[in-house]
């Protein structure tokens, strides 16, 4: 049945329905990634199981889940499945591939062709003119990836039952979770920018307030989960159990959807969800060495702690739209871009760049300014090619000749000193930090997407001010850094 239900979503995938798809946000989970999730349930030994699919696609999840029954993965006596689906066009073969187990399981199968948001909603708040869900015991889920605006009616619904968030998956996700019957199980496949990040944080805290977390599987490679649908994007597998208490974690890594690489770990807790971490940032460490930070006792500093802050580049530049100037004249003062920055050095003003090198300096723009001087900046957005999650780049104010303010376009974030420059020493000391390996591997922990927000910078951990000084001066001798000399000495300098 598995190998029916690949082929005929290679066939949609092929065909015009791959525009459909992609306005619907959804995307066939592949055969081996379907076994492997129905694989990751504990078996456990009641009698009934009640199972929700939403978002059932093709069905290769719930097809999945009925071949490990079949098999002897579970001891149910019988199954009742319950398939949402809102393509019309999906459901006969829907339908189709899930009535065939009838035949030889006690399987009751139904194909809901109503919205799940909407549905969901209504049977939680108990609507008298809806039909109420029963709770389930399982819950499988590849979910639609669809931003949900703020105004819309799904928003809306949301809100009713205590659910905020911004995107159709982690909405899926909660409304499944919220459905399940106490220790009932959860396993989803999902993006992993809900890890981190403040607009995820209400969804990050809604599944921690009412499930543990059990297991979590990073796929290692952005473009092979879903190939067949030319998604880029790093995907993750949680399993989640509602009402139970937190224990350690199982962290399981593989390269693509062969999983012929896996590895497996298990961590505490306080690793994955740090303590003292408001955000509620998920952290997915892949490997014991991706703690080197958490391990060291030279590396606790909060940003507060060395009196520096980090904030979002203040210029908005189609707000500013009139005062922009390609190139450098009388009354404008210079606009810097990611774009200006290159391995490390700041080429300004840069002549064939498409964005404008400068902006006019008046009552309407002066308060979007900062002092010239020394500053660490951080780009927002990494590009594909860009190995490292993090990009840092020195402000050397001696570029700008003798102009007294800088603008910082939107998509840097500056690291300042109450919204001034700093000692250079240490502006090149911190941009040598965080060009470090070990910050990088502890930001991929928590992050799986190349944004990088200054909410994410905040809750790094950092040297001392003296030691990034030291840092610092230290660099500042070198004409010529490799990424292997910057890890030796800074291993050195907090060892």
């Amino acid at each position: 049945m598995l190998l029916e239900v690949e082929q005929s979503s290679q066939l949609m995938s092929r065909s015009d329905g791959r525009k459909k798809k992609s306005q619907l946000g959804q995307f066939f989970t592949p055969v081996k990634i379907a076994e492997f999730m129905a694989g990751l349930f504990t078996k456990g030994s009641m009698d009934k199981c009640r199972l929700l699919d939403a978002g059932a696609g093709m069905g290769s999840l719930s097809v999945a889940f009925l071949e490990r029954w079949a098999s002897g993965g579970f001891d149910f006596k019988c199954v009742e499945i319950d398939a949402f689906e809102i393509d019309e066009d999906l459901h006969p073969h829907l339908s189709k591939i899930l009535k065939k187990y009838m035949e030889y399981l006690n399987v009751l199968p139904t194909v809901l062709k109503t919205d799940f948001i909407s549905t969901a909603v209504e049977s939680l708040n108990r609507n008298l003119f809806s039909e109420t869900l029963s709770k389930y015991t399982h819950a499988i889920l590849n979910p639609p990836y669809k931003k949900i605006n703020n105004n819309s009616l799904h928003r809306f619904a949301l809100r009713q039952v205590g659910i905020e968030t911004v995107n159709m998956y982690s909405a899926f996700v909660a409304l499944a979770l919220s459905l399940l019957e106490e220790h009932g199980q959860l396993v989803a496949i999902t993006p992993r920018s809900f890890c981190n990040g403040p607009y995820y944080r209400p969804f990050r805290e809604y599944i921690l307030k009412h499930a543990a977390i059990r297991q979590m599987h990073l796929f290692a490679s952005r473009d092979k989960a879903f190939k067949e649908d030319a998604v880029l994007q790093e995907n993750l597998i949680i399993v989640l159990e509602r009402g139970a208490e937190q224990g350690n974690v199982t962290v399981t890594t593989s390269a693509d959807e062969s999983f012929s690489d896996l590895k497996t770990y298990n961590y505490p807790f306080d690793s994955i969800v740090l303590s003292d971490d408001s955000e509620c940032f998920i952290h997915v460490p892949t490997s014991p060495d991706y703690f080197g930070i958490d391990n060291s006792d030279s590396i606790r500093y909060t940003l507060e702690d060395i009196g520096l802050k980090v904030s979002t580049g203040p210029v908005v530049d189609f707000r500013l739209k009139e005062y922009l100037r390609d190139m450098p004249e009388p009354g404008c003062v210079p606009l810097l871009y990611p774009a200006h920055f290159s391995s490390g050095t700041i080429e300004w003003p840069k002549p064939d760049m498409k964005k404008p090198n400068a902006i006019q300096r008046n009552m309407d723009t002066e308060k979007w300014f900062y002092p010239n001087g020394f500053y660490c900046v951080v780009r927002r957005l990494s590009s594909k090619e860009e190995r490292r999650r993090i990009v840092a780049n020195l402000v050397d104010p001696t570029t700008f000749g003798d102009t007294k303010v800088l603008g910082f376009e939107n998509h840097l974030n500056v690291f300042h000193e109450n919204k001034s420059g700093l000692p250079q020493a240490l502006a090149i000391g911190l941009s040598l930090y965080l060009s470090t390996t070990v910050v990088d591997k502890n930001f991929r922990r928590f992050s799986g997407h190349t944004q990088v927000n200054a909410t994410d910078l905040k809750l790094i951990r950092y040297p001392s001010r003296e030691t990034l000084i030291e840092f610092g001066k230290w660099g500042m001798k070198r004409s010529q850094l490799t990424q292997e000399t910057i890890d030796e000495k800074f291993g050195i300098l907090t060892s």
